[in-house]
């Protein structure tokens, strides 16, 4: 257990451990980390972009995750991934879209995000089944999902013996801190699919969004974030909830009305990033030394 901060006898209970429970160079890290992910490049020569899926609910965040990545990268604020999505909030355009961010030498980056439409409880959206599929590298960019017809090996756009280069190499769910506990469906639709990627080896992490709009410590102050008793307990229930440690889960304020990049967020995203990048990297390694 982590030591409270004392409180007197009509004092409420403070919202904050005295001590943070994951450390973070608030000061220096977000330079450090950008210098490591520029130097960057993968564990294995025959792999020369690594690839992660995102996925999620609908309204997570991964269109501002692509968004804020790109921005701490690129030092400014960019619009890289626009949503799509009706008046409703849904997103009907089911595509499959990877995602490059170039460098300070105008080369790409050694990683790309691949980005699918978001799951929620209604049939017109994502299914585990197809988030395994493309798992496994059998779709590629710019595919369109029909969410009332299951991918075969009949469509034309079906890569039937995917290589170790066309397959994911790391999964990431996007998963907002303030209403994942309500979203009992997608979860379980998640873990399918985390279960199948377990099966299959592939790493995995969680980036928790909205930290902001489930901890008013966090919201007047970022740095409180891993302070924070309700940040915490979120990660715990996210922990259980999903299957996924405690370790592997990143909270993140996403970039929404910024106008210029901040420090702060910088430093949590480009943690997540690089971390993500590690454990992709990793996987590759192992595949082709097991080959």
């Amino acid at each position: 257990m982590w030591p409270f901060k004392k409180t007197g006898k009509n004092t409420p209970p403070s919202l904050e451990y005295d001590e943070p429970w994951r450390s973070l160079d608030w000061n220096k890290d977000a330079e450090n980390i950008l210098t490591t992910i520029n130097k960057f490049k993968p564990g294995n020569n025959e792999i020369r972009t690594l690839r992660i899926l995102l996925h999620g609910p609908q309204g997570a965040g991964k269109s501002s995750f692509l968004n804020s990545v790109n921005s701490a990268l690129q030092g400014r604020i960019t619009t890289k991934a626009l949503a799509e999505a009706t008046a409703t909030g849904r997103s009907f355009t089911l595509k499959c879209t990877i995602h490059k961010f170039k460098d300070k030498a105008d080369t790409f980056y050694p990683f790309t995000f691949t980005d699918i439409a978001g799951m929620d409880s209604e049939d017109a959206s994502m299914k585990p089944d197809d988030i395994i599929t493309t798992l496994k590298g059998h779709i590629n960019d710019g595919y369109t999902f029909n969410p009332r017809q299951p991918i075969t090996e009949d469509d034309p756009k079906y890569i039937k013996n995917p290589e170790l280069k066309d397959r994911i190499h790391c999964l990431v769910g996007i998963i907002p801190a303030d209403t994942f506990s309500m979203m009992h469906e997608v979860i379980e639709k998640m873990k399918a699919v985390r279960e199948k990627a377990r099966d299959l080896g592939i790493p995995q992490a969680v980036i928790m969004t909205k930290v902001d709009e489930a901890c008013p410590l966090v919201k007047v102050n970022l740095e409180k974030i891993y302070t924070s008793k309700k940040i915490k307990q979120k990660m715990e229930e996210l922990s259980n909830s999903l299957g996924v440690p405690v370790s592997y889960i990143y909270p993140v304020k996403n970039y929404h009305e910024e106008r210029v990049t901040n420090a702060k967020l910088d430093v949590l995203i480009l943690d997540a990033l690089q971390n993500i990048v590690n454990f992709a990297s990793d996987y590759v390694e192992d595949q082709i030394d097991h080959k």
